[in-house]
């Protein structure tokens, strides 16, 4: 049996990609625009300034994760530099899927303790 292949329509697939990039960049740039005019220029966790010439570095992180939950009033929105805001990303994407599979092992996650021997480090100066 063979199987018929459909020729692609280009235009159509540009047409829908360049939609789709086009209505991001407009949400981000709104409600971008209001969190910077809201908010002091500084990561809302390592408290790193920014200036217009490295603005593009702080981003606006939505504390619930809904990227469509953008209040006027911006209470869903902090300020985080790009680094910050990769982590906090991280440990939420690690926090939805650990929680399942450590819930369901009962091994015990670490023994060891890298400042068991500190006090006797310490002393020894």
């Amino acid at each position: 049996m063979t199987i018929k292949k459909v020729p692609l329509n280009k235009d159509k697939l540009n047409q829908i990609v360049t939609d789709a990039r086009k209505n991001q960049t407009e949400r981000e740039q709104s409600y971008r625009g209001q969190a910077l005019k809201m908010y002091p220029w500084i990561c809302g966790r390592c408290t790193r300034e920014f200036t217009n010439a490295n603005l593009t570095e702080l981003t606006v992180h939505h504390r619930n994760h809904n990227h469509d939950d953008n209040p006027a009033d911006g209470s869903n929105w902090e300020l985080l530099c790009v680094y910050c805001h990769d982590n906090e990303h991280q440990r939420f994407e690690e926090t939805r899927f650990s929680s399942s599979a450590a819930s369901s092992d009962n091994a015990p996650l670490g023994a060891h303790n890298p400042f068991a021997n500190l006090k006797d480090l310490m002393s020894k100066k």
